[in-house]
């Protein structure tokens, strides 16, 4: 008999949820995090009594009621409603597009108005988009396009709009209504206390390892448990075997401000070119904090190296046909299953990783 019933490899949102689900059935689980600490990229630092969040902002979002009422199981969350604003040259629009942003950057007043001004740019391009710059101009016209879209998607992918494939956007949410909430779904909020607090929950009762590499030491945790959940890259589970998959990375600079408030809101974008970082986040917001002090983080996009944290798959052609080939020997694998964002090259909404939980855990755990 092996001392586990499931090893678990990385401590993400995929992992917690399917290590808590093991849990319930009676399942004996150790976690290997290769991190110092556990949660993925949900982790939270502590920084004057603020949770800041260390890998980027995350605003829990979802229409699916059976996983909203399993995370608010776990812990209660608040009202954070996501309205966040972009910054082009110093004029403020709001997010997502609607009748609020048309409003400021063309001085009307009625949907009418804006619909006769997209649609009227929006004849500037003929024929099928050949790339993200015509793609977007036929979804929102020439002005939004100039001032709120092309500047932060040069900044992200690290090329000009004409040169990335139109298939990046396939839609751009429109509203004709003066309504900021950036999404369209039923539920949406913050963990209360952080998210640290949910994923310690879920992973309430496994033995956790960290700071280790399970790359480094498969024989031995193959050793350990019945089954193996990798989480992790799946290139790097195959030695990079075939070749390395792309990422575009991110790198963030944090630092505390000697004030309560300092711009009003949790999200800015900066989509103008010249601004080298894409968007600043104001942590407290998040959760209505009332600190002396704040904490805001510049994010700033990069190309993944190794080394660095991979955070959006490059889903091009080249990368799709290289994941497909580490997929099938993924698919051939007896006692090793695979998992989340990085297992599946795929960007994942939080409440999809969960969800996706839940189905491996239908067909495993009975």
């Amino acid at each position: 008999m092996k001392k586990y019933d499931y090893v678990i490899v990385g401590s993400g949102l995929f992992a917690a949820t399917f290590a808590n689900l093991a849990m319930k059935k009676g399942k004996k689980c150790l976690v290997v995090e290769k991190r110092q600490e556990i949660g993925g990229n949900l982790y939270c630092e502590d920084i004057e009594g603020i949770h800041v969040h260390k890998y980027g902002a995350h605003i829990f979002h979802t229409s699916d009621r059976e996983v909203w009422d399993y995370v608010n199981s776990i812990v209660e969350f608040n009202r954070y409603t996501n309205s966040p604003i972009a910054n082009y040259h110093g004029e403020i629009y709001n997010l997502p597009f609607n009748m609020n942003t048309f409003s400021k950057m063309w001085g009307i007043r009625t949907p009418k108005e804006a619909k006769n001004i997209i649609e009227s740019q929006k004849s500037a391009v003929k024929g099928e988009p050949v790339n993200l710059e015509e793609q977007a101009i036929s979804l929102v016209g020439t002005d939004i396009y100039q001032k709120l879209i092309k500047g932060y998607t040069e900044k992200q992918w690290g090329r000009d709009c004409k040169e990335l494939p139109a298939f990046i956007i396939k839609r751009l949410p429109v509203r004709y209504t003066y309504d900021n909430n950036y999404f369209n779904d039923l539920y949406q909020g913050i963990p209360i206390g952080g998210y640290n607090v949910l994923i310690e929950k879920l992973f309430a009762g496994c033995d956790m390892e960290i700071g280790v590499d399970y790359n480094e030491n498969r024989k031995k945790y193959e050793s350990l448990g019945g089954k193996i959940l990798y989480t992790g890259t799946l290139d790097s589970y195959y030695g990079f075997q075939y070749g390395k998959l792309e990422y575009r990375s991110l790198r963030f600079e944090s630092e505390v401000l000697e004030e309560k408030n300092h711009q009003g809101v949790a999200v800015v974008n900066y989509t103008d070119r010249e601004t080298p970082y894409t968007r600043m986040i104001e942590h407290k917001h998040f959760e209505y904090g009332t600190q002396d002090k704040t904490v805001v983080t510049k994010e700033y996009p990069a190309e993944w190296e190794e080394g660095m944290e991979p955070y959006y798959p490059v889903n091009d052609k080249k990368n799709q046909e290289l994941f497909e080939k580490y997929k099938k020997l993924a698919d051939n694998e007896k006692n090793v299953m695979f998992g989340g964002r990085l297992a599946e090259y795929k960007y994942y909404d939080m409440d999809k990783v969960i969800a996706s939980a839940f189905r491996l855990a239908e067909k495993e755990l009975v």
